[in-house]
């Protein structure tokens, strides 16, 4: 039978809600107790029909940001850094929930191969950076030099400086060469972080985000936070500064990350010719092949 504008407009909608309930089903397999401290510590959550809300309408602005970007071939770079567990990958998702991946793609680079290690230390990056027309979310970035790779001894001291004198330089280039730079950094407690680590250990579709250099990220806390002190008075330049988000609430977190975002870049909307769909042709003498029903995947559900 089939369905009437309405019910399928209906029916459509309740599905978008699906996949943001999905996503926000993150304690689903939490045990008791963890979840009762979360909430107890917790207790000002934001109101989740309040939440939603404000997303879609972020989302559909965010629609807009895209369009206006392809339209103008516009380059902008929008790089992620925090703490492990700080919230960054959840925050990039919504960001790019409903846009287009052409237009907007995400880079998560892991550890440098010993070929890169020999290489510029910004040469890796290079090749992600934008053409005119798309948006690349950096989830971390150039910065690891000056976090993860300081902190665990990944660099020395001499390549650290190193990397404080030229990353200025690199990135006002950047900007001179019409890329629009922003940079966020995700902050959360110390009680906090201990709390997701909590969550992750106890969740089994989670725990493979806790890696072993996680685990040593809690032993060296007080390092990483000298560490990220140091970045931020060194690299906060005018061509580029940083931009702080709280984190310790997720969801007011990504909403005050995507309002921001928009408010730094001047888009408009972009004019769309009306869509008008067309009237499918149909041939007489066409006749559907029958397909060998081994083709098909299971109907399991």
């Amino acid at each position: 039978m089939t369905q009437e504008p309405k019910d399928w407009l209906e029916a459509e909608l309740l599905d978008t809600l699906d996949e943001e309930y999905e996503n926000e089903l993150e304690d689903a397999f939490l045990s008791e107790e963890i979840r009762r401290i979360y909430r107890e510590k917790r207790p000002d959550q934001m109101d989740r029909r309040l939440y939603f809300r404000e997303l879609l309408r972020l989302q559909t602005e965010l629609i807009k940001l895209q369009d206006w970007v392809a339209h103008t071939g516009k380059k902008v770079v929008v790089i992620f850094e925090g703490r492990d567990s700080a919230g960054k990958g959840g925050a990039i998702k919504r960001i790019t929930q409903r846009l287009n991946p052409r237009v907007v793609r995400t880079v998560a680079l892991p550890a440098p191969s010993d070929r890169e290690k020999s290489q510029w230390y910004f040469q890796r990056y290079v090749p992600h950076l934008p053409a005119g027309g798309e948006i690349v979310l950096f989830d971390r970035s150039w910065y690891n030099r000056a976090g993860v790779e300081r902190v665990m001894g990944f660099a020395t001291e001499d390549e650290v400086e190193q990397f404080f004198q030229d990353v200025p330089e690199f990135e006002r280039m950047l900007v001179r060469s019409g890329i629009t730079l922003v940079k966020y950094w995700f902050s959360i407690t110390d009680e906090e972080q201990q709390l997701r680590f909590l969550m992750r250990i106890h969740d089994p579709l989670k725990q493979w985000k806790l890696s072993p250099m996680d685990l040593q990220s809690r032993i060296r806390w007080e390092a990483y936070t000298k560490a990220k002190e140091d970045m931020l008075e060194r690299t906060n330049i005018p061509e580029a500064p940083w931009h702080i988000v709280p984190a310790n609430d997720k969801k007011r977190a990504r909403l005050n990350c995507m309002s921001h975002l928009l408010s730094l870049i001047p888009y408009d909307e972009v004019p769309h010719d009306d869509i008008t769909l067309p009237d499918r042709v149909f041939n007489p003498d066409y006749e559907r092949d029958v397909l060998s029903r081994d083709l098909y995947v299971p109907q399991v559900y």
